[in-house]
């Protein structure tokens, strides 16, 4: 019989990363979790090829580990979390028909905390090594925590994209002044560290117990990006992305093309072996979180805020805003049985995609796709980025020994 989950969230005590956990409560707290339905607009671009028999009809459990920086914040999450649950199980009951699965899922839920920062390698190393000495597996890692270190607005510039093209200024807004040559504690570029390599020496360091899970989910990674992923800002010689001014949206291109890559070695790899961890690129959409919090006093959070729901009225798909909302995306794409996920290296297969979060005009969320921008040109810089990733984790790994 299989095994239930043990999902890791990074970032889970705020933010997206808290939507991310609540949503994956409320749907495993249901014998039958819309989230793992093949998405309509999904099955309408492939066809279905998911799998007959309900995949999720023996999770009786689920244990979620909240990898946190901050241990205060996350016991406040946590806390919430169960009583978010709790509250939620009670309505469960109440509903006609009701068979018992709430509460047994329940009574099967595990809510742990571990401390990771991923501005730190030794931290994400002491990390890995905790997960493997308590757990047998693990059968997810959400890599959903990142940093973005703006500093200002520019106005000039955002009152012209405000201008000419009024709903993308505040969908992939190009006017934010970010800082240039932050070097992490490692000496490694700081936000490239924060939102890209330590995901990936974390998904390197619990590899084995990846492979290892016995979930009926099957196990997989899920990246996130962002709409504001570009790679007109990014140039693969300054692949730490110390000397960009935009590495917040080199960083996100970079996790589309290293993710989609891993993809396609651990599908390869699976033909011999028959075992494949799949890797898969989720964005949020735009969310209302204080990821650009520095930059805004209430007058403009209140503005940006309004915005968003502007922009939504004006048929843009792109606004979720709430982080339950927003979480659909990488809870679809953790829950939906694997067979229906294309496999992009078949030499028919369509071009790699991102799954994000939408909204439809009424702010009922669904889950659409957006393809990985110029891919074809990068396919190579891809590569070799992920050799440079390689090779500084196996340093990295030796001199921690």
């Amino acid at each position: 019989m299989s095994a239930n989950p043990i999902i890791i969230v990074t970032g889970a005590n705020g933010g997206v990363g808290y939507g991310i956990c609540q949503r994956l409560l409320f749907q495993l707290a249901s014998p039958t979790p819309s989230d793992a339905l093949p998405q309509e607009k999904l099955v309408a671009i492939w066809g279905s090829e998911a799998e007959k028999d309900f995949p999720l009809s023996n999770v009786q459990g689920l244990t979620l580990i909240m990898a946190c920086r901050s241990a205060l914040r996350a016991e406040k999450a946590r806390s919430e979390l169960y009583a978010t649950i709790d509250a939620h199980v009670e309505r469960q009951k109440k509903l006609p028909g009701y068979n018992g699965h709430a509460e047994k899922f329940r009574a099967n839920l595990v809510i742990a905390i571990h401390s990771l920062d991923l501005a730190s390698i030794p931290s994400i190393f002491r990390f890995g090594a905790e997960i493997a000495q308590k757990y047998p597996y693990v059968s997810h890692l959400i890599c959903n925590a990142g940093v973005a270190s703006f500093t200002h607005i520019q106005w000039i510039k955002a009152i012209k994209q405000i201008c000419k093209e009024p709903v993308n200024a505040v969908t992939a807004p190009n006017y934010y002044g970010q800082r240039q040559g932050e070097i992490s504690a490692d000496g490694l570029g700081y936000v490239w560290q924060c939102n890209v390599f330590g995901h990936y020496c974390l998904f390197r360091s619990l590899q084995p117990l990846l492979a290892a899970s016995k979930s009926v989910l099957g196990a997989r990674v899920i990246w996130t990006s962002s709409l504001e992923s570009d790679p007109t800002f990014y140039a693969s010689e300054d692949w730490q992305l110390i000397k960009t001014a935009h590495a917040y949206e080199s960083s996100k291109y970079q996790i589309d093309i290293i993710a989609t890559h891993l993809d396609r070695l651990a599908l390869d790899g699976a033909q011999d072996a028959g075992v494949a961890v799949r890797h898969v690129v989720a964005q949020p959409g735009v969310v209302h979180t204080d990821i650009s919090s520095a930059l805004t006093g209430t007058f403009l959070v209140v503005f940006k805020l309004l915005s968003f729901y502007l922009a939504r009225l004006l048929c843009s798909p792109n606004h979720p805003i709430h982080v339950f909302k927003a979480a659909i995306a990488a809870v679809h794409m953790s829950l939906i049985s694997l067979s229906f996920l294309p496999p992009f290296t078949a030499p028919a297969a369509p071009p790699p995609v991102r799954f994000g979060a939408e909204t439809d005009y009424w702010g009922e969320e669904r889950v659409g796709t957006t393809p990985i921008k110029e891919w074809d040109q990068h396919v190579q810089e891809g590569i070799e980025l992920l050799g440079h990733c390689d090779n500084l984790y196996k340093n990295l790994l030796a001199d921690q020994a």
